[in-house]
């Protein structure tokens, strides 16, 4: 069979490279393509989808062009709906099947593209066991075979980084993120120099694939000594006593790693404005959604400030009942989420489907 995966964000590549290991196990003689992320399209909210607009249109035609070119058997989405949306109905319109894979997030906001997954798309595969019965409400019949993530830091070789305590900063995988999060962690970085009680700890900050070094540099003054690293981010919130992390993919590594953590979000005033009318769940952290209770606490917009990160940080490597509450709940998440094989139940499952049509 031939398969074309389409892939919009850094943690949308890694998903898709694991399934296309496991595709690869269960149909040795298939055929595949992938579409990856990249940092012209990588974006998020209204403001930076605008500025945006004219690479986006480019890879889009892109895309259609090589699907019409390659006709694969199935064409795989992964996560991305802004993007992948406009796959699936010109896919379909072309008479290619269509599998989603890490189902877009409409139970938070953009709910009636729900209608456009139960006419476009021939089967979704969820990754949180929470979401199965928002879509099956829905009129759509999810497929769920557990969490790639539990895999992939199951089967992750550990290396030591650093030496001595470490505090682990993840300020995510897009410009605008950055531009929100790094100027109040170097205001962080001030404030715990001025204590004695965390002036010992290292901040070391994980490096986006998405970005590059020179984007990171921009917004850290030469007198910083926050740790810029590239390529090790499981190795620093596995080695971290504690971490501020970017709300999505990296709170549920943290938590998976059991390091005790503080999410810290900001968006554009007009997509922040706009954001908080249209999203419909309590919590922007994926562990908080799936056991549906604040297991670590979210510092969204003015409340992410300097301040009140440094309080949070405090309080995660100081307060040992704080640690261990955060430590039973994610046992807890891990139970929820189930084990690994993950990956190889989806390409089991897409194979099987695909391959008797």
């Amino acid at each position: 069979m031939k398969y074309y995966l389409i892939a919009g964000e850094a943690s949308g590549d890694l998903y898709a490279s694991d399934l296309v290991r496991a595709l690869q196990e269960r149909d040795p003689a298939c055929e595949v393509r992938v579409n990856g992320s990249d940092a012209d399209s990588a974006v998020m909210g209204v403001a930076e989808v605008m500025g945006k607009a004219r690479q986006i249109a480019r890879r889009l035609s892109a895309c259609k062009r090589e699907l019409l070119a390659w006709h694969p058997d199935v064409v795989v989405l992964v996560d991305y709906p802004s993007f992948n949306l406009r796959v699936a109905s010109f896919a379909r319109k072309h008479g290619l099947h269509v599998a989603w894979y890490i189902a877009p997030k409409v139970w938070a906001h953009k709910a009636w593209r729900v209608n456009a997954l139960r006419r476009y798309v021939d089967a979704l595969y969820c990754i949180f066991p929470f979401e199965l019965p928002w879509f099956r409400a829905h009129g759509v019949e999810p497929r769920y075979f557990g969490n790639p993530l539990v895999e992939r830091l199951a089967n992750w070789s550990f290396q030591p980084l650093v030496e001595g305590p470490m505090v682990a900063l993840l300020a995510g995988s897009r410009e605008m993120e950055l531009k929100f999060l790094l100027p109040r962690f170097v205001e962080l970085e001030r404030l715990m120099a001025a204590d004695p009680r965390m002036a010992g700890y290292r901040l070391v900050l994980a490096g986006a694939p998405s970005l590059s070094e020179a984007q990171y540099r921009r917004y850290l003054p030469a007198d910083s000594r926050i740790e810029l690293v590239f390529g090790r981010t499981y190795d620093i919130l596995h080695q971290a006593d504690a971490a501020l992390v970017c709300s999505g993919t990296a709170s549920l590594e943290a938590a998976l790693l059991e390091t005790p953590q503080a999410v810290c979000y900001g968006l554009h005033p007009l997509t922040y404005a706009i954001a908080h009318l249209t999203v419909k769940v309590k919590y922007i952290s994926l562990a908080n959604l799936t056991l549906d209770r604040a297991i670590f606490p979210e510092l969204i917009q003015g409340e992410a400030s300097p301040q009140r990160m440094f309080r949070e940080l405090e309080r995660l490597l100081l307060d040992d009942a704080c640690r261990r509450r955060m430590a039973a709940d994610y046992a807890e998440l891990k139970q929820v989420l189930g084990g690994a094989g993950a990956s190889a139940g989806v390409a089991n499952d897409m194979y099987e489907t695909f391959a008797r049509i």
